[in-house]
């Protein structure tokens, strides 16, 4: 038979248990990418040229080089060094890492397209630089952008398989072994790239009503 139902449906919850992997994965990285990508930009646009330019290669480097071997990096080369991460932990913090320098040209374009203004007369209310940040630039430099970091969360959610390369049991590895135990890869294949679009799909409309709701709040 090409496809079993009675298969599919037996195997259906342990996808399910393994999604949650996979869910976990994507939001923890997705919101390391967020804050380190917001941390890489502020200081690529600092004007002391020591701070911008080392944090400017680190980006362009991460961002030149495959996702794929920056995950094998923290996880087997590392440990050379001393330093032992479990896989999920490697995983996720190759998933933020990378999306990260991403996010970070995006936050980068945001805030460089506030108008000068903005800051000239932050400064001549005596703000501080962190205040500045917090009540005036950020508020409006994120609305704008939130479209092309909601690209990032539905694209980082679909390279989780890359994590089966270093055994996190996500829902391609779980979907792998599964194939292997029973010489059939047509369902739990086939389950998986449902799951993939569902969540896809959910992420997508989650990111419209933050959109619509950002742009009523501006109103």
């Amino acid at each position: 038979m090409f496809w079993d139902w009675n298969y599919a449906i037996e195997i259906l919850p342990i996808l399910a248990r393994a999604s949650i992997v996979t869910i976990q994965a994507t939001l923890l990285g997705f919101v390391l990418a967020a804050v380190l990508g917001l941390v890489f930009a502020v200081l690529r646009m600092s004007r002391a040229r020591w701070v911008s330019l080392p944090v400017a290669a680190l980006v362009e480097f991460v961002r030149s080089t495959p996702l794929l071997i920056q995950i094998f990096f923290i996880f087997f080369v590392l440990p050379e060094f001393g330093i032992t991460i479990g896989a999920l932990t490697a995983g996720i913090l190759a998933l933020g890492l990378h999306y990260a320098t991403y996010c970070s040209e995006v936050y980068r374009a945001g805030l460089e397209n506030i108008p000068r203004g903005q800051w000239e007369a932050s400064l001549a209310l005596n703000l501080s630089p962190y205040h500045t940040f917090r009540d005036i630039i950020i508020p409006q430099a994120i609305p704008p952008i939130v479209p092309a970091l909601g690209n990032y969360l539905v694209a980082l959610f679909k390279e989780t398989p890359l994590l089966s390369a270093i055994a996190v049991l996500e829902l391609m590895q779980t979907a792998k072994i599964l194939g292997s135990e029973s010489f059939r890869y047509t369902e739990p294949i086939t389950l998986v790239g449902l799951f993939f679009l569902v969540f896809s799909l959910a992420a997508a409309w989650l990111i419209r009503r933050v959109e619509a709701r950002l742009s009523l709040s501006k109103v």
